[in-house]
């Protein structure tokens, strides 16, 4: 997780990464942040994260978006 929330915060600076729990459905990144967030994460780790895994549900915690990544290493 300390992996991620340094990848999270080097892409959207400023953002509580750690407690918030809603970012997308609070507007707290966009889709711009989300694109920026997979290519970083694909890049960090090494996956591929597939177009339909880009919903909000996967990007409104930290956790989920960990999950997302698990998922993708499979």
């Amino acid at each position: 997780m300390e992996k991620l929330i340094g990848i999270l915060k080097s892409v959207c600076p400023g953002v509580d990464f750690e407690n918030e729990k809603a970012l997308c459905d609070d507007g707290i990144i966009n889709s711009l942040d989300i694109v920026l967030i997979v290519s970083e994460l694909m890049d960090a780790y090494g996956v591929e994260i597939d177009i339909d895994d880009l919903v909000p549900e996967n990007f409104n915690t930290a956790e989920s978006i960990l999950a997302l990544v698990e998922k993708a290493q499979g």
